[in-house]
């Protein structure tokens, strides 16, 4: 799987990567699309949110943000949200690939750990990361949040 940033995509790689991300079923995928057909993740998110895309050829397997906030209001930073592999990818650690290239960019970026926010049980722990504790997600929905130590 090679691994690309969305940011540093032309614009119709970026058109074609949204497109899919369209496609996903799952409904934070199509707040995501929204986000970036409007131009609004890194306002929504943080000005140094990127967009990682696991690719295989010209198919989006899979796709996370490492992004400075999540939907926890908290000054914890940085956080890997909207993490997500199409149906035809799973079961291959898709996810763990990105996951793990999203810590070795905020480990280079000198962060000491990474941040998840989920209501997931034994799903993010086989990736490295420990219970933290529960919180409110901005919505007032209660959720867990979970940190992996570089």
């Amino acid at each position: 799987m090679e691994i690309r940033e969305y940011f540093s995509l032309g614009k119709d790689e970026q058109r074609r990567a949204r497109d899919a991300i369209r496609m996903a079923d799952w409904r934070a995928a199509a707040f995501l699309h929204d986000l970036l057909q409007k131009s609004e993740l890194r306002e929504h998110c943080g000005a140094n949110t990127r967009l990682l895309l696991g690719m295989e050829g010209e198919s989006l397997a899979a796709f996370c943000t490492l992004a400075d906030r999540d939907e926890v209001d908290s000054p914890l930073t940085p956080w890997i949200g909207f993490i997500y592999t199409f149906p035809a990818f799973r079961g291959q650690r898709r996810s763990g690939e990105l996951i793990d290239h999203a810590c070795a960019l905020a480990k280079k970026d000198g962060f000491p750990c990474v941040y998840i926010s989920t209501n997931e049980i034994g799903l993010y722990e086989k990736y490295g990361f420990t219970f933290l504790r529960q919180d409110r997600d901005v919505w007032g929905g209660e959720t867990r949040v979970y940190r992996r130590k570089m």
